[in-house]
């Protein structure tokens, strides 16, 4: 789930309030971090509040369907006009919840918008011998299961969604860590590492290649 939210308070509340119920939201406090991360992922839903750095959740909403995301999207507003919810609606949002909201209202909402999105992109991925559900997050490879971290598959998944590719580091600690993220730190490189060890290490083909400068890619 990915949640577009510019007020750092209301962002944490919902953040450790999902969690509560089980549900770890990909937080983004503009317009441009929530266009990347939703153009980038996989979620579930998406949540957007109107009034947002760059840009309003109405223009994100419609430049996202007009690029082919088809994720559900729920809008946030302190906006109560009949008219701003229309404009929503009609931007290719599915929900519209206004603000102040009860959190078991939202998690019930967004519960509904998950079991509606429709199967338009592909759950499973097979790359050589190795094999990816999204949907149980489940990973083999030469028919071995794999365990894996949250984020060393929130990785993998980004990955096998863009196989061939290459990923610059800007776009891979969009789809892995929040805003709060050190762009900077070498965390990046030690998550690479481990995800190679296990997916790579003792097997043919080697499928993630580090291109110095660049970024890495996925595949054979």
């Amino acid at each position: 789930m990915l949640i577009v939210e510019d007020d750092p308070e209301l962002a944490g509340l919902l953040r450790d309030g999902l969690r509560a119920q089980c549900i770890d939201p990909t937080l983004a406090a503009t317009f441009a971090a929530g266009r990347e991360r939703a153009a980038l992922s996989t979620y579930d839903v998406i949540v957007l509040d109107v009034r947002l750095p760059g840009g309003t959740g109405f223009e994100l909403c419609r430049e996202l369907r007009r690029g082919g995301v088809t994720t559900p999207v729920l809008m946030l507003t302190a906006l109560d006009a009949v008219d701003d919810r229309v404009r929503g609606l009609e931007g290719g949002a599915d929900d519209y919840l206004t603000k102040p909201f009860a959190l078991r209202e939202l998690v019930a909402r967004l519960q509904a918008l998950a079991r509606r999105r429709p199967a338009l992109t592909p759950a499973q991925h097979r790359v050589a011998d190795l094999e990816v559900d999204l949907t149980a997050r489940e990973v083999r490879r030469g028919g071995r299961p794999l365990r894996l971290t949250a984020k060393e598959f929130a990785l993998l998944e980004l990955f096998v969604s863009h196989p061939g590719q290459v990923l610059d580091r800007a776009t891979i600690t969009a789809h892995v860590w929040d805003d709060n993220h050190d762009p900077f730190a070498n965390v990046l490189e030690v998550l690479v590492r481990r995800l190679r060890r296990k997916i790579d290490d003792g097997f043919d083909p080697k499928l993630i290649t580090t291109l110095r400068g660049s970024g890495y890619r996925f595949g054979t």
